[in-house]
């Protein structure tokens, strides 16, 4: 893996499992999309090379780690949720998609908030 990369992430799979698979294709679109040309990736498949798991101390699959930069980060799982994926690798959203998730986020408190009313106005009748 090179050295010279912001980000330095390994991701531990098991074989081709679909959602070892998954785990790639989404961490590559997920650096494309906010880390262009300042990241390296290593799949490592523990299959091939299991003992690399202690190092890293890997318990699940696919596990990812950002080794680079400090502190190191883990996350578990196929990574197909963006938010939680960006968020745990500490990567900032670039400006639509961080007013995109805002937008979501306003729009999902302002309908629990209108249940909530819903639901109390019905209790009051």
């Amino acid at each position: 893996m090179p050295k010279n990369s912001e980000y330095e992430l390994r991701l531990y799979v098991a074989g081709n499992t679909a959602k070892s698979m998954l785990a790639v294709k989404n961490l590559k679109h997920y650096c494309e999309e906010h880390l262009k040309g300042k990241y390296s990736i290593e799949v490592i498949d523990l299959l091939e090379n299991p003992a690399l798991a202690e190092g890293d101390q890997i318990l699940a699959i696919p596990t990812l780690v950002r080794r680079v930069p400090a502190p190191i980060r883990k996350i578990i799982g196929d990574l197909s949720n963006e938010e939680k994926v960006l968020v745990g690798l500490d990567i900032k959203l670039k400006d639509n998609l961080r007013d995109n998730l805002k937008d979501k986020l306003e729009d999902s408190l302002r309908d629990e908030h209108k249940a909530k009313l819903t639901d109390q106005t019905k209790r009051a009748a």
